[in-house]
């Protein structure tokens, strides 16, 4: 229901009419009884910031499919909500994600993999323009490692385990860890750890450039949250240009990113918010942004 009423207030409803509809549809998928494998919350000052839990304990948060489709169904509803300004994914204090859902896996074929695209649907977690926080405590293996690599920043709990254990099966990764992992790592970590498996703690990985901060397991959600509500008090315009033009590094030479940052920099002069930023910062008060 609650994603039936946020696509009409979404697509048919005028911008300007879209708060009258929002406090329903919070009320309708803020406690995210509507899932089976995740729980969708909204944290922070004003609900500003998204909650997405994985929550499939007995597999220790397995990426089946079905979960990917609920997680796609939750970003496309955040997405949506003028109200959050990022997004905070995690999991159990045990595991973040184990890994995708190996019983799912060992029947395909190659036609069924190829021909079907399969883990296609894991992309939309990198297609979200707002910006999203993995907070990772125990074990991020394989999918799991991978999903959180697709998240902007990755905070980690002190017991936190990433890997890419694939080889152990007779495969490799196929949700980005073999390129993901080595843009964040390097070439000669990443191939270590691709071809044997072997894992990396929260302080290893934070070294090698793949975790940005870690934290105590019991506070790390709320650290994540946090970090939220810092982001979301800027313009969610402006946030989802300068995501842009990080990742941009990722894809393009340096000339060619030079040329994107600059473009969309340029782009924020025509914007409401570069305006009320500026002019804030001349008056001496805080800005007032409404993602214009």
């Amino acid at each position: 229901m609650a994603f039936a009423l946020r696509g009409v207030c979404k697509q048919l409803v005028r911008p300007q009419l879209r708060k009258t509809f929002c406090p329903l549809l919070r009320s309708c998928s803020g406690a995210g009884g509507q899932f089976q494998y995740i729980i969708v919350d909204k944290k922070g000052d004003g609900g500003c910031v998204g909650l997405i839990k994985l929550n499939r304990p007995k597999a220790l948060n397995a990426l089946c499919e079905k979960l990917i489709e609920e997680l796609s169904q939750a970003l496309d509803t955040l997405e949506g909500d003028d109200s959050v300004g990022a997004v905070v994914i995690t999991g159990s204090e045990r595991s973040f994600a184990a890994g995708a859902d190996i019983k799912e896996m060992q029947d395909l074929n190659f036609h069924e993999c190829y021909g079907g695209g399969f883990l296609n649907n894991w992309n939309r977690l990198a297609e979200v323009k707002k910006p999203v926080i993995a907070a990772v405590n125990g074990y991020a293996l394989g999918g799991g490692c991978e999903i959180a690599m697709m998240c902007d920043i990755i905070y980690a709990g002190q017991k936190a385990q990433f890997g890419q254990p694939e080889i152990a099966l007779g495969t490799i990764p196929g949700a980005g860890g073999t390129q993901r992992l080595t843009r964040a790592v390097g070439k000669s970590l990443a191939m270590e750890m691709v071809l044997t498996g072997d894992r990396i703690t929260a302080d290893e990985a934070k070294q090698a450039g793949l975790v940005s901060k870690v934290f105590a397991p019991e506070v790390l959600v709320d650290e994540a949250i946090k970090l939220g509500e810092k982001i979301s008090r800027n313009s969610q315009l402006i946030c989802a240009m300068a995501k842009e033009a990080v990742n941009g590094a990722f894809e393009l030479s340096l000339t060619e990113g030079n040329r994107l940052e600059k473009r969309l920099f340029h782009s924020t002069f025509a914007t409401e918010d570069r305006k009320e930023g500026m002019t804030a910062f001349g008056e001496k008060r805080k800005p007032h942004f409404t993602n214009r």
